[in-house]
């Protein structure tokens, strides 16, 4: 199984390399000379790289053009990504931690006062307690100064008493619309 893996991989490396030939073969069949074989090639990477660009500045579009609807549709990690587009906007620095190994925060949120760690959580249901507790766990790994939990449900009585006492400030879908609404 790892050798088909391997065959499959190379063959997806290979594509580029084969198009990018076939395409500098064109640029010399028409003007029969390297130069326009090399022309050809250069003007398909830089296309391809605008294209590349123009992708990616899509997915990010779509993402500040998101409401709630579409955000309930996101995966956990599409929702870090649309929360740090937003606490962007709200002017502060974020940083993003690995997807694994988190130590319980998804994005860190520096402004000039203060460095917060925050917990996303892209859920159907109601948040528990544990969202609470894995990012009273991540304030001094991350040596934040508050902890915030948001999500686009709602949080439990006790995940809402455990925040209280622990000075962990929850956003909840409410107050996230209302965050997505004063940044149009």
């Amino acid at each position: 199984m790892g050798k088909n893996k391997e065959k499959k991989k190379s063959r997806i490396r290979l594509i580029p390399i084969l198009g990018l030939l076939a395409v500098g073969y064109v640029g010399w069949h028409y003007t029969e000379t390297m130069n326009g074989a090399i022309g050809a090639m250069v003007v398909f990477l830089i296309l391809l790289i605008i294209f590349k660009i123009w992708l990616s500045t899509r997915g990010s579009a779509r993402l500040r053009r998101a409401g709630i609807r579409e955000i309930d549709e996101m995966t956990g990690e599409e929702f870090e990504e649309f929360l740090g587009h937003l606490f962007n906007k709200r002017g502060y620095h974020v940083s993003y931690t690995k997807a694994s190994g988190d130590y319980g925060a998804d994005l860190i949120l520096e402004d000039r006062d203060d460095i917060i760690a925050v917990q996303a959580k892209r859920y159907s249901g109601n948040v528990g307690v544990k969202a609470v507790q894995e990012i009273i766990g991540a304030l001094k790994m991350y040596e934040a100064t508050q902890g915030w939990v948001v999500t686009n449900s709602y949080f439990t009585k006790q995940a809402e008493k455990l925040a209280e006492s622990n000075d962990v400030y929850l956003i909840d879908r409410e107050e996230l619309i209302e965050m997505i609404l004063k940044k149009r």
